[in-house]
């Protein structure tokens, strides 16, 4: 398995197949309590969100800072309504130019054909690199100007 997709709610799609429902907008797809969590995640970015509406924020945060051009899907291990799967992406840093790519395992639980909980499992320093160090990733996420 080597499947790409353009978007990450392409990836969801084909990652999640037939057990994930809604609309075609990638908040669709979470419940409205869905826990969004980022163990790894280096300073200055949240580590857990809660509700749709800070997932919703998180996303409108993330557009400026990275670009992200191409996920592809590795493997797919289902376990009940808890499945995990392995991918990774291409990308990067908007502000600087370098690259952003990234691997990834997602654990992610449905509840009712959406997703409740979603931990994402990625490398921070490919993150704190494509944006220019941690204080401009930091920086950047609260919507302050850089000079990277």
């Amino acid at each position: 398995m080597n499947d790409k997709f353009d978007s990450f709610s392409g990836l969801l799609r084909g990652a999640l197949g037939d057990r994930l429902k809604g609309g075609s907008d990638l908040v669709d797809l979470f419940c409205e309590d869905v826990v969004f969590e980022f163990p790894y995640a280096p300073e200055g970015l949240p580590r857990r969100l809660e509700g749709l509406s800070a997932l919703a924020d998180h996303l409108t945060r993330l557009g400026p800072m990275l670009e992200l051009r191409e996920f592809t899907l590795h493997a797919v291990h289902p376990a009940g309504d808890t499945v995990i799967f392995e991918f990774s992406c291409e990308g990067k840093g908007i502000a600087t130019g370098l690259p952003y790519d990234q691997d990834y395992i997602s654990v992610v639980t449905l509840r009712e054909g959406r997703i409740a909980r979603y931990r994402d499992y990625w490398n921070p320093l490919v993150a704190v690199h494509a944006l220019g160090g941690a204080e401009a990733a930091a920086k950047a996420y609260a919507g302050e100007a850089t000079n990277v």
